[in-house]
């Protein structure tokens, strides 16, 4: 993370999932037609803008060459990071715009350059095979079933150890949607996260993120502003117990278009 995404992020961050920071109105995690967004860079600028924040942070998706539906096309990363720094200067005396980039556990682009990075994990390898956790609840259970013999639990282990490491694979400075897996939760339950088995897993997931260092956790609201969810990842459990572990927190909309920006914040 360089020096001014350092303090801008930290000044947004807080320390107990009860309070919310007293900082700048910021949003770091927002996606633009570069990969699956659906509005410009520019518009998303304006739209930060109108609503009177502070800073904009851009985190497209890291190219992902097993799956290019949703990420940055790779030939385009140079004017993705050219048209973010030009509407830095552009906008330089209404607003801060950084440049970012949301990395998967499995992209293998590198990362240097950007103002900072959200780790995140998208999919669950089984042996050649990448199974989207966020896709469908259709396709989540057919990797489930095809892959894990239904066994969610064995599923949810895996995602969750990816998710342990994903610091150290991504260089990331935020740790994105922590348990993307449970987006479908509130409509298709495939998962019984009062299990013990499922609750050993993301608490190991969340020791080893605490031992990382890099200890700044979204409470992430995009699936609510999508309609999939009505609270936000992490859950509240996960919540209390990371914040025991002395993490922090920051806000991020995961939005892809500009209504979305500062969602439910």
């Amino acid at each position: 993370m360089n020096a001014e995404a350092s303090v801008l992020i930290n000044s947004a961050a807080f320390a107990s999932p009860d309070e919310r920071s007293g900082g700048i109105r910021a949003d770091f995690h927002t996606h633009t037609v570069f990969s699956d967004g659906k509005n410009t860079p520019e518009e998303m600028v304006l739209a930060a803008i109108e609503k009177g924040m502070a800073c904009i942070g851009f985190s497209d998706h890291s190219y992902t060459g097993f799956d290019e539906s949703y990420c940055m096309k790779k030939e385009a990363i140079p004017a993705y990071r050219a048209e973010i720094a030009r509407l830095g200067e552009k906008y330089a005396d209404k607003i801060t715009v950084l440049c970012g980039i949301e990395q998967d556990y499995y992209s293998d682009e590198p990362v240097d350059g950007y103002d900072y990075v959200i780790g995140s994990v998208h999919y669950v390898k089984a042996g050649d095979v990448y199974i989207p956790v966020d896709h469908t609840p259709a396709a989540l259970k057919a990797g489930i079933d095809d892959y894990f013999g239904g066994d969610a639990n064995a599923f949810a282990a895996e995602y969750f150890r990816t998710v342990g490491d994903v610091v150290r694979k991504t260089r990331a400075d935020i740790i994105g949607h922590f348990d993307l897996l449970t987006k479908f939760i509130e409509r298709e339950p495939l998962f019984d996260t009062s299990d013990a088995a499922y609750r050993a897993a993301w608490m190991a997931a969340a020791d080893s993120l605490a031992s990382t260092g890099k200890q700044l956790f979204e409470i992430n609201t995009g699936a609510i502003s999508r309609g999939y969810r009505t609270s936000p990842y992490p859950s509240e459990e996960q919540r209390m117990y990371i914040a025991l572990h002395g993490c922090r927190f920051i806000m991020s909309s995961d939005s892809h278009r500009t209504d979305t920006l500062l969602f439910g914040f």
